[in-house]
């Protein structure tokens, strides 16, 4: 009999639990849907996994191009100074008897065409907004996934391309048709939108591209022999450099493989699809008071 009454009591206060506790049911109704919790915003100072991952890729894009043709895709202050000695070119005297060189060489197209197409990608960050909302991790997602398909649709046109990963000689680049610029344009434009995102998060890892800047503030940072101290002004700054490095070496050692570049450009994209999913899971940023 106390067994039964038992039962029933507990079947009371479980039904009281799921229906008629205010403070369940408020708690219920504050926990935000996914979609809710797509539309916050990442906090920048707990995004140091996806950053660190978008310099690894800046190495292993490059490595890809410049083992190929010669042009980095994300350092365009080279290609930028490459079209001003190509248009230089054009005025020179040419010494007696010997022809007028008045045209752009293939390594000053494909410099062009990365330039020009790297900026195409950072104009994608224009789609974000003035108002904050390039933080929120729907944003950041889909940028990732943009970059991912870009990156995917490289490998896809340099394996129909069936030409060479690794360049003999400096004059000579594997790539020469008009896939392979096309598949160099993708390459490109996939870490134009990549700066754009780092540049928006404002963090020491800045645009997760061009290290210039890094290495410089590094080596000047008052705390840099600091090294018992935790110093995050520092200590990213050599996270970036470091997943930059190991990001080239890795796909140099996948160009010597029997994938080539196309097969290192789908691993890429699987890289930044995993990316992509990461920003979902970044802690967000901590709530106000108000």
């Amino acid at each position: 009999m106390s067994a039964m009454t038992t039962d029933s009591q507990m079947t009371v206060s479980n039904s009281k639990e799921t229906t008629h506790d205010p403070e369940l049911a408020m708690e219920r109704s504050s926990r935000p849907t996914f979609w809710q919790h797509l539309n916050t915003e990442v906090d920048p100072a707990q995004s140091t996994g996806p950053l660190s991952a978008f310099c690894f890729m800046t190495g292993f894009i490059d490595a890809i191009s410049f083992s190929a043709v010669f042009v980095w895709c994300g350092f365009q202050t080279g290609n930028f100074a490459q079209l001003a000695l190509a248009l230089a070119r054009l005025w020179e005297v040419a010494p007696s008897g010997v022809g007028h060189d008045s045209t752009f060489h293939i390594a000053d197209r494909q410099a062009i065409t990365s330039l020009l197409s790297f900026q195409a990608g950072a104009f994608f960050g224009r789609v974000g907004g003035p108002h904050g909302t390039t933080q929120a991790r729907i944003w950041l997602v889909l940028a990732t996934l943009v970059q991912a398909l870009m990156t995917m649709a490289a490998a896809l046109v340099i394996w129909k391309s069936g030409q060479g990963s690794i360049a003999a000689l400096r004059g000579d680049p594997s790539w020469t048709t008009t896939l392979t610029f096309v598949g160099l344009a993708f390459m490109s434009a996939s870490l134009g939108v990549q700066g754009i995102v780092g540049k928006r998060l404002n963090t020491q890892f800045t645009t997760t591209i061009v290290l210039t800047t890094v290495w410089v503030e590094l080596f000047t940072d008052p705390r840099l022999f600091k090294i018992r101290e935790k110093v995050k002004t520092r200590d990213h700054k050599l996270i970036a450099a470091a997943a930059l490095f190991l990001g080239a070496f890795v796909a140099r050692a996948l160009l010597a493989t029997r994938i080539g570049a196309a097969g290192a450009l789908a691993v890429g994209a699987g890289i930044r699809v995993l990316i992509s999913l990461a920003w979902i899971v970044t802690p967000g940023k901590p709530a106000t008071s108000k």
